[in-house]
């Protein structure tokens, strides 16, 4: 809005073509994200609590978080508003690729308030029930892929990139529907899976915005794409100021969300962020790399999924419980021991991502 409203001014005062620099407008989205954040974020918080919309925590979980229970959720409300606030101010409005992420932005966290509201508000642990969570989650998943594969104006829009190797791009056809879709819904419940310690899941999600926004710009600049050997996709660059946003919005709600958590994101934060990175990694082309960048997400999920197929098969347990960071905490780990080393795992994961840039 603001880089069309400069367009309109720069006729009358020059100085209001800075707004037109896609650094500039980064640099204001992340900082208009963080400071409504850190604004809006102890009033949401007393709201919550005076509504008493408070986390429920499992018997069967580790006997440190029964002091949790009542600690006030559906704080990714807050991520939300200052993510699609940051974004309509910022980003170039006519640009698709943006609403396309605001699309999957808004549409996930609908999905995900339907089911922090039925177990806070309703009190029904089961929340929304899972089959009609996944069949959301695929709908829109579908119609996202569906969309942009239709609108598709190049080859390097639906070519499929392989790390390492830089004369290795297929045409995927419609297999990029359905390779979008998996990127798009696994996306968004492996980050669900990760958000169960303070701070564990934001940390990764804002590091991982950070690499795709320097993926976003180097994939939107004829030189650097040429240069590195990537498909050039002339749109993508706008994406950096779409990662701004989660960048900033991330880290407001660190502010109240690190050890201990003044409140928690709940599912309508954990599965829109996730399903938001899964969306820029499909419009950037970098697939693969997400599993990457995002190994703390693939790690936690495969826990799970190795848990309950040993448990089903064999009786028996793998781990002390699933998901992953559980097991930790129940080998001895104090929380934030877990959460920092999950950090620590997960910058250089997207480290080892970033090379992805340079070595082919």
């Amino acid at each position: 809005m603001i880089a069309w409203l400069a367009e309109l001014l720069v006729q009358f005062e020059s100085g209001f073509n800075l707004f037109q620099y896609l650094s500039v407008r980064t640099i204001f989205s992340v900082l208009t994200a963080l400071f409504l954040s850190l604004f809006l974020g102890p009033r949401l918080i007393r709201y919550l609590q005076r509504m008493q919309i408070g986390q429920t925590v499992r018997d069967d979980g580790p006997e440190s978080h029964l002091s949790k229970s009542g600690t006030p959720t559906m704080g990714g409300l807050l991520i939300l508003g200052t993510v699609v606030t940051s974004i309509l101010l910022w980003a170039d409005l006519t640009n698709r690729y943006v609403w396309v992420v605001l699309f999957v932005v808004v549409s996930f966290g609908i999905i995900g308030w339907v089911d922090d509201y039925r177990k806070v508000v309703r009190k029904d642990p089961k929340g929304l029930i899972a089959r009609w969570k996944y069949f959301w989650q695929s709908l829109i998943a579908i119609s996202t892929a569906f969309f942009l594969y239709m609108t598709a104006n190049i080859d390097a829009e639906t070519a499929l990139v392989v790390p390492f190797f830089k004369d290795i791009m297929p045409q995927l056809g419609m297999l990029y529907i359905i390779l979008s879709y998996f990127v798009i819904v696994g996306t968004s419940n492996a980050v669900n899976l990760t958000d169960g310690l303070d701070g564990l899941a934001i940390v990764p999600t804002i590091m991982v915005a950070g690499a795709f926004a320097i993926f976003a710009y180097v994939t939107g600049n004829v030189k650097y794409a040429e240069y590195l050997h990537i498909p050039y996709i002339p749109w993508t660059d706008e994406l950096v100021v779409v990662c701004g946003a989660i960048i900033g919005a991330g880290l407001g709600f660190l502010w109240f969300n690190t050890y201990p958590a003044q409140v928690f994101m709940g599912d309508v934060g954990s599965l829109s962020l996730g399903a938001t990175l899964g969306v820029i990694a499909i419009l950037v082309r970098q697939e693969f790399v997400l599993i990457i960048m995002g190994g703390v997400f693939v790690i936690e999920t495969v826990s799970v999924i190795l848990q309950v197929g040993s448990y089903k098969l064999r009786g028996q347990r793998i781990f002390r419980m699933a998901p992953i960071h559980h097991h930790y905490e129940l080998k001895g780990w104090p929380e934030p021991r877990v959460i920092v080393r999950f950090w620590i795992i997960s910058l250089i994961l997207v480290l080892f991502g970033l090379m992805t840039l340079k070595i082919r």
